[in-house]
This record gives C-alpha cells, structure tokens and sequence, in this order.
C-alpha cells in the first residue's frame, strides 16, 4: 500500500518553531514533486511550499522568509520547517506527492497525507 505519512505537528507559542516531516512509503517508483498545504477552519486549502524534483521551490508569499522546505530522495521525505510561527499558521497541514508508483506505473498521480494539526497560541 502506498501512503504519505506525516509527523511532527502539535501546539506551539507564537515565535516558535516546529519542523514537520512526510514519508512515502510502498512500491514507488519515482516522486516528482512535493508540497505542503494547509487547510484553517472555514477556509478554502492553500499551497504552503512547493519543491521539485531538482530542488527548486516556492512558497505562500504568507510564509516567505519563515518556512523552508527541503526534501530527502533517499528517504522519500519532504520536509517544512516553520520558523517565527504566527497564529494565523494555525490549520491543518497535509503533504502532497507526485508518484509513480506499483498502482500506477506509467504515469505521475496525485497522492496525499493524512494531515497533522499545527496550533499556535497567541
């Protein structure tokens, strides 16, 4: 079965820092690109970070300058390190993943994570 698994979220003051990270794991056959999104109460889902193949990336103008994501192909694992948390980072954080994989060999699908709740107190 293949699944996006993430970890590392929780309850944090305002200022801190949390890092989340996101496994791949199953028959994979190639990642093309990761992706952070979160999703706040009573709003719409929206792209956090965003990484490429070969590196590059792009960030919510919201989290510029505060988050960095970074990824490592040898583990299957994107990570986002989030610096300087406001409460207004509150939501709810899913990782996202363009997959080869066993269910689909030929072509890249979209796949998921469960999410984890990041809380930033005031």
């Amino acid at each position: 079965q293949v699944q996006l698994v993430e970890s590392g979220g929780g309850l944090v003051q305002a200022g801190g820092s949390l890092r989340l990270s996101c496994a791949a794991s199953g028959i994979i056959f190639s990642i093309n690109a990761m992706g952070w999104y979160r999703q706040a109460p009573g709003k719409q889902r929206e792209l956090v970070a965003h990484i490429t193949s070969d590196g590059s990336t792009n960030y919510a103008d919201s989290v510029k300058g505060r988050f960095a994501i970074s990824r490592d192909n040898a583990k299957n694992t994107v990570y986002l390190q989030m610096n300087a948390l406001k409460p207004e980072d509150t939501a709810i954080y899913s990782c996202n993943a363009e997959m080869k994989t066993i269910h689909s060999r030929w072509q890249y699908f979209d796949y998921w994570g469960q999410g984890t709740q990041v809380t930033v107190s005031s």
